[in-house]
């Protein structure tokens, strides 16, 4: 078969059977295999590369960051977290809508998942908001919001999953996430700001160094998480996998003997929840393997970037283009089919562009958090609807505001380190 024909058979039959709302990791899987009996190839390549796709050391951490998210939700970690950015914006009008970006950075910082930083500020956050009068659905927008700021803040599972492809750097990658993810919760707290004094919601209180000390002091073990694994990974002490353990040794010292806010009980139900959530994910990577292995085999990647450089070019141009491709796969598809699915494709075009591969890596990253807040595959607005009773409708017109906000970010990280390299740390 030509590699024309192969992309046809395997995009065929793989959205069909997602038409038919089969999960995408079965249809990937079933595609695959299609096009391997069709081109007259052994299927047991399939038990092969699935095996291979997740025979990586780099992958360990996945598991682990997941896990170690899930452990600081458990508890009152967030709550204690809100505390202390609350005894700093106290003095700002919508303060509490502040606090509740600033929070998803610190867990951003945490746990790697977007879904897992929405659900623990929101579990903490929307009874307050509702109780100091803010407006339901536009809180629930904001928190959602703040909720992509969890895979773009390192540590990230998708920046592991595109260095498992790609090669890159996996400390490069999480070194510069820092930017596009302060930028991102820059600009969510300024529109933020921007409605809260529209709408004239009062200041909550004033600084008092005492309350901002105090409040710190028992936050404290919960914000030394990002520290230890960030700090252990940039200084050389220990790799991200090596990290990604530590930071649930960590969290389960913070648990049981710091806060003691968990039992032994309590936490094999979170290490069952991790262990479901890991094996969905690792299932995933391990089909999208074959998936990739088939598209390697018949140089589709190469085909699709010549394709696309007949288009353009320009680097400028050819990357906006991207840029729309990966926003638009995100409003169907979940982050790490994302990345697992666009990375082997569009890495040959980018690089022929002259993208430095980790400035991609973590475009492609601020990309699909975008996606997850947009419908139908938005699983920040799934999580904090089922938190706060919301519908997903009313979330959705909320959060249009800052999703433009996150577009005009993700437009200046893409350009910004291209006309000043030395950006790319």
């Amino acid at each position: 078969m030509t590699p024309s024909v192969v992309l046809f058979v395997l995009l065929f039959v793989f959205l069909f059977l997602i038409a038919f709302g089969v999960p995408i990791a079965i249809s990937m899987g079933v595609a695959s295999l299609v096009v391997l009996l069709l081109g007259h190839l052994n299927p047991i390549l399939i038990v092969q590369r699935m095996f291979a796709s997740v025979d990586s050391f780099a992958l360990i951490a996945v598991p682990f960051f997941i896990l170690s998210g899930d452990l600081m939700s458990e508890g009152k970690t967030s709550q204690y977290i809100m505390d202390f950015m609350e005894s700093i914006t106290g003095f700002i009008r919508g303060s509490l809508w502040i606090v509740a970006i600033l929070t998803s950075m610190i867990f951003a910082a945490i746990s790697g998942s977007s879904a897992a930083v929405t659900a623990a500020v929101g579990g903490a956050l929307m009874p307050q908001l509702k109780k100091r009068g803010y407006e339901d659905s536009t809180s629930a927008a904001v928190i959602a919001s703040g909720g992509t700021i969890g895979v773009v803040i390192p540590p990230s599972v998708p920046m592991v999953l595109y260095a498992s492809i790609t090669f890159a750097s996996v400390s490069k990658l999480f070194l510069n996430g820092f930017f596009p993810g302060i930028l991102m919760g820059i600009a969510l707290s300024l529109v933020a700001i921007n409605k809260a004094y529209k709408e004239s919601y009062p200041r909550v209180e004033k600084i008092s160094i005492r309350n901002i000390f105090r409040t710190f002091i028992i936050a404290l073990p919960g914000i030394l998480t990002p520290v230890i694994i960030l700090g252990g990974i940039f200084s050389g002490i220990f790799t991200p996998s090596e990290a990604a353990v530590v930071g649930v040794v960590w969290a389960i010292i913070c648990s049981l003997f710091i806060y003691r806010d968990s039992n032994i009980r309590s936490m094999l139900k979170v290490f069952v929840k991790s262990s479901i959530t890991s094996a969905v994910v690792m299932f995933l990577i391990a089909v999208c393997g074959i998936f990739s292995w088939i598209l390697a085999y018949w140089s589709i990647p190469q085909m699709i970037s010549h394709s696309l450089l007949s288009i353009t070019s320009n680097p400028y141009i050819g990357i906006l283009l991207v840029d729309v491709v990966l926003l638009i796969a995100g409003v169907f598809m979940e982050t790490a089919s994302i990345i697992l699915i666009f990375t082997p494709v569009l890495f040959q075009y980018v690089t022929a562009l002259g993208i430095n591969p980790v400035h991609f890596g973590v475009i492609e990253t601020v990309a699909v958090a975008i996606g997850m807040i947009t419908p139908p595959v938005a699983i920040c607005l799934y999580v904090i609807s089922g938190i706060s009773g919301i519908s997903i409708e009313e979330v959705s017109k909320k959060v249009v505001p800052f999703l433009i906000a996150l577009i005009i970010v993700l437009l200046l990280y893409t350009y910004l380190p291209m006309v000043f390299p030395k950006l790319i740390l």
